[in-house]
């Protein structure tokens, strides 16, 4: 668009009138720890295992419209199935600044509408909410949220229980990842869209005498973690979420 060919006067006009999106210029995320922001959310490539076998990924944020952030990730990973290597996501910004308690939160809206493809895919696809005793303590408390267990992709622990929310059943697994203890949510089906609330897990946990309504929830990610598979393309095409 040839922009010297407008107006001043239609200019000022037009942005009075309407609210253009937050566009950027695709920029690949290929480093273990690259990182962007863009609106309430941080962008990470998130190679954090990558040792556990050999590859390659680059994650790219592709803009944001009215809140909503459409990101991807292409990836190739081969070593043990059993391994995830990596967990590109998209971390929502303001809980760094102002942890929430669970007992004082009212609902966690958001909207989640994903595509995968590649080969020989073993991955999954989910949230990461962690907890802690304080604002500024140690983690205790790792709760996932799986949309999708593809190629045979499983949690950690033991399956402790199930919970039925949103015309889904999920399976509810307990486990440790060495640090924290993990609650895992895993859907019966592949849910590719879904615009719904995540505080009803947070809350099942607390009715089961999981975890305390007095903890505090620091963080909110959501992407997917590769154990194995080539040609691999994550796509987020509208991811929004928010805490009230």
């Amino acid at each position: 668009m040839k922009w010297a060919s407008i107006t001043s006067a239609l200019l000022l006009a037009s942005t009075a009138t309407f609210a253009l999106p937050t566009t950027k210029r695709a920029t690949e995320l290929c480093g273990q720890w690259d990182t962007e922001e863009i609106g309430d959310y941080i962008v990470y490539n998130n190679a954090w295992n990558q040792d556990k076998g050999t590859g390659s990924q680059c994650t790219q944020i592709k803009g944001l419209n009215n809140n909503e952030l459409a990101w991807s990730s292409a990836w190739s990973w081969d070593g043990t199935k059993y391994d995830v290597k990596t967990y590109p996501n998209a971390k929502y910004k303001p809980l760094a600044v102002k942890p929430k308690q669970l007992s004082s939160i009212s609902s966690i809206p958001f909207k989640w509408n994903w595509t995968y493809k590649g080969d020989n895919l073993i991955t999954d696809v989910a949230f990461d909410l962690w907890t802690a005793p304080t604002v500024d303590g140690d983690l205790e408390f790792e709760i996932m949220i799986w949309l999708a267990a593809i190629g045979g992709a499983g949690p950690l622990g033991n399956q402790v229980g199930t919970f039925d929310y949103g015309g889904t059943s999920w399976k509810l697994y307990e486990g440790s990842n060495g640090s924290q203890t993990v609650y895992s949510f895993i859907a019966g089906n592949t849910i590719e869209k879904l615009s719904s609330d995540a505080l009803p897990f947070l809350q099942h946990l607390v009715k089961s005498g999981y975890i305390a309504g007095s903890q505090y929830l620091r963080d909110i990610q959501a992407g997917t973690e590769p154990f194995i598979g080539s040609n691999a393309v994550f796509e987020t095409t509208a991811y929004t979420v928010t805490v009230k």
